[in-house]
């Protein structure tokens, strides 16, 4: 495996957890509404578990994730609103304790320094979300204003989902990733 994205860049990983597949489809086709929100050239929705932060190129800590995981219960999560981070980036929230909880057991396990923590906004600052618009992805804040209205039309009522896997990402090119691995939660009670 190279070490470098085409572009030369050091790859990329980050963690996350999916939504169902007809959510997700409806989420990317709602994202694809507004024309300068380049998120869905970035990644598919998903609830981001772990950061970048700390999930070097060696991928040691891909047996540390699997361990992990193997050790984890399927849950479920719900999605209960939609939310903003300042003016700049809109989202849907996601809320389970097992979200936090797996978030910190992976967290844990890899220990990225303190810097990347706050950096990526992990442990204490956690907040399990489903991005739909950032003014970093192409949008201005009226135009995430708008889509917080729409949003409210036309992504409610917000589903429960069973969550039985993570996905591991990896960067194809800067600030474009893709799945790169798919570990199944609850393998060791199977």
């Amino acid at each position: 495996m190279k070490d470098i994205n085409e572009a030369g860049d050091l790859l990329q990983y980050f963690i996350g957890v999916l939504p169902p597949e007809g959510y997700k489809k409806e989420v990317t086709e709602f994202r694809e509404k507004w024309i300068n929100n380049s998120i869905n050239d970035v990644v598919e929705p998903h609830i981001t578990i772990k950061a970048q932060g700390g999930l070097t190129t060696d991928e040691g800590w891909v047996n540390k994730v699997k361990e992990i995981c193997a050790e984890t219960e399927t849950f479920h999560v719900s999605f209960d609103g939609l939310m903003f981070f300042g003016d700049e980036v809109h989202y849907v929230n996601a809320a389970a304790e097992e979200l936090h909880l797996l978030h910190e057991s992976i967290v844990k396990a890899i220990s990225p320094s303190k810097e990347l923590i706050e950096k990526y906004f992990e442990l204490d600052d956690f907040v399990p979300h489903m991005t739909l618009g950032k003014t970093t992805y192409g949008l201005t804040k009226p135009e995430l204003k708008d889509m917080a209205e729409e949003a409210e039309k036309n992504l409610a009522p917000f589903p429960c989902f069973e969550v039985d896997f993570i996905r591991i990402y990896l960067e194809e090119e800067t600030n474009k990733y893709r799945r790169y691995l798919d570990v199944t939660l609850g393998a060791l009670s199977n």
